[in-house]
């Protein structure tokens, strides 16, 4: 997938997912992303696609090559339940989208 389609790719799943209640696109530390009930649980961020994960899905990502736990800053601090996962696997990220959602669906509303 040529690096131009990465943003329409998400583009594409965060409009599809913001057509649901309660979930809304949004900014976070300048990256867009999109939440539910007011929590984060999807972004994008140089190409690839950063989501908030638990459980089976966290480990899941983690597995995938090229795949980490995602760190915005840059300076060794990542986000312990956000996995950035690599444009290789842009057919696994509606997916993982989903899983996203379900679990940034059980979290206090903000």
């Amino acid at each position: 997938m040529a690096m131009a389609n990465t943003e329409h790719k998400y583009d594409s799943i965060a409009d599809e997912l913001a057509e649901r209640p309660n979930v809304e696109r949004a900014k976070m530390f300048g990256m867009p992303v999109v939440k539910v009930n007011g929590n984060a649980f999807m972004g994008y961020f140089k190409h690839s696609m950063t989501f908030k994960l638990t459980g089976t899905a966290h480990a899941n990502a983690l597995k995938l090559k090229g795949a980490r736990l995602f760190d915005p800053s840059g300076m060794g601090r990542p986000m312990k339940e956000w996995v950035e996962i690599p444009v290789t696997h842009a057919s696994k990220w509606k997916s993982f989208a989903q899983d996203a959602l379900k679990y940034g669906s059980t979290l206090p509303a903000k």
